[in-house]
């Protein structure tokens, strides 16, 4: 695997969490672990960090691209 496909990857990946932690958050699903509900504000903050992962890895990939083309 090669830098811009790690990039790309990367960044679709982050992208799928941080869309599924808003899911989770205009759903109002619950989520339990070992007996403990978690609180809705864990998923907004995972929404923004995976989110800005996932702009990180996408402006990697374009100046990657705008290098190597």
């Amino acid at each position: 695997m090669n830098v811009k496909s790690y990039a790309a990857l990367s960044a679709i990946i982050f992208a799928v969490v941080a869309l599924m932690h808003l899911v989770r958050l205009v759903w109002q699903w619950d989520v339990i672990i070992a007996g403990h509900i978690v609180p809705m504000w864990v998923s907004l903050v995972g929404a923004v960090v995976a989110g800005l992962l996932s702009f990180a890895g996408f402006r990697v990939f374009q100046q990657i691209h705008k290098y190597l083309a």
